[in-house]
């Protein structure tokens, strides 16, 4: 097959986590996390074209190294590419980026050189290469399903095992403080096992109501116990409270996430803003799904 002038595009959106417990595994495909997350209509556009010498990755224009989209090329093509991502998501700072960005190269590789996976073979193929460099432990299974993903068991398809929050469309509002190293926090052993204590007793909680509120109330008590969140994402957790919303740490991000607002929408937005810019997405059941653009 002449791979010239293939080319190929892809979505992936980006995903949220409210809460997780993490599951080790000497299998990459059974090793994962368990939790729930939302998925956003934002997140990351890839175009793959054949490369010269060697394979080179852009976001927005600037050359990354993208470790964790390096490792899932070599995992399914042996010739050089060119990949060209477009961002609509922030990066390093909670939105799940580092999967967004392997999965949508993912399907533009699959497009572009007629490589014939279907999509849990792509899931898998991310998946391996997001837990092999430590950059995410279940956001590509989050983003593949869509809409408020409960992951009820960790690792890629056909191990890992997803239910869904039902929910119809609703507005998530986000201000980003800064950014936080996701690598950090899951090589500090005694964090991780607070972290998972605290994630497991979140999932029981929201499986007993699996509602959006509940989602958020669940999540910003996990975000309390593990006090992973900056101070100046507690005072705007808590400030959002206080004008009637309800606002979480995005995991793991120094991120501030607000769902569920409607009656105190202008309230909530206020409050937001005085913190950080505040960007707007929606999270609906029925779209957002990687593939083709």
């Amino acid at each position: 097959m002449s791979i010239e002038n293939s080319v190929g595009r892809a979505f992936a959106p980006g995903h949220i986590t409210g809460f997780f417990e993490i599951h080790d595994d000497p299998d990459p495909r059974r090793k994962g996390s368990t939790g729930c997350g939302i998925v956003l209509d934002g997140g990351i556009d890839a175009i793959v074209t054949p490369g010269e010498e060697k394979t080179e990755i852009f976001l927005d224009g600037v050359s990354v190294k993208a470790d964790t989209t390096l490792s899932l090329i070599g995992q399914l093509v042996d010739f050089p590419v060119h990949v060209e991502c477009t961002s609509s998501i922030p990066i390093g700072c909670g939105f799940g980026a580092s999967a967004a960005g392997a999965l949508s190269t993912a399907y533009a590789l699959n497009d572009a050189f007629s490589l014939g996976l279907t999509s849990n073979q792509l899931v898998e193929a991310v998946h391996i290469a997001e837990v092999s460099n430590g950059s995410g432990m279940g956001d590509v299974e989050g983003q593949y399903f869509g809409g408020v993903p409960i992951r009820k068991a960790p690792g890629c398809p056909p191990y890992g095992v997803l239910d869904r929050v039902p929910s119809p469309s609703f507005e998530v509002h986000c201000i980003v403080l800064g950014e936080l190293s996701t690598g950090s926090v899951l090589n500090d052993d005694g964090l991780m096992s607070e972290i998972n204590s605290a994630g497991r007793s979140a999932l029981r909680s929201l499986l007993s109501l699996p509602t959006v509120t509940n989602f958020m109330e669940v999540s910003k008590q996990f975000t309390v116990k593990c006090g992973l969140a900056s101070d100046r994402a507690m005072d705007a957790i808590e400030a959002v409270g206080a004008a009637g919303g309800m606002a979480s740490q995005a995991m793991l991000g120094d991120t501030v996430f607000v769902c569920s607002v409607e009656d105190a929408k202008e309230d909530v937005l206020e409050v937001l803003s005085t913190f950080a810019e505040v960007t707007t997405y929606k999270v609906t059941s029925s779209y957002h799904h990687p593939g083709y653009f």
